[in-house]
């Protein structure tokens, strides 16, 4: 039986440092994959692999460390603020909605509205 070459690809330095950064700035790996045409498995070794060097070389920046969990407080508070002007706006139109339906059983005496008009004999 005739042994299959197994073809190896090679990428350059910069393409693969470049792909990295992308994912430790916060893109997620299956999209930056997708970009640069490699696949997630690959993408997640090389990043590993980076940070593996990267903490034997020297200890990971606090800033490097905080940039994504200051995003996600950022958007957390933001998402918060959202739903509390929303449920704010919900609780107005409730109110309102409730002196509709109280004016409109107060005008009427049984808060029915006539089937026929009254006649005039």
């Amino acid at each position: 039986m005739a042994r299959r070459k197994r073809r190896v690809w090679r990428h350059s330095d910069e393409f693969r440092l470049g792909a990295i950064q992308r994912v430790i700035n916060g893109e997620a790996v299956a999209t930056v994959a997708q970009a640069v045409d490699v696949h997630k498995r690959l993408l997640r070794a090389w990043v590993a692999a980076a940070r593996q060097v990267q903490g034997k070389s020297a200890p990971k920046s606090q800033a490097s460390r905080m940039e994504p969990q200051e995003r996600l407080r950022r958007e957390n508070e933001q998402l918060k603020r959202a739903l509390a002007e929303k449920t704010l706006e919900v609780d107005f139109f409730k109110g309102a909605l409730q002196k509709i339906a109280a004016r409109r059983q107060a005008s009427g005496k049984t808060g029915e509205t006539a089937s026929t008009p009254k006649s005039g004999n």
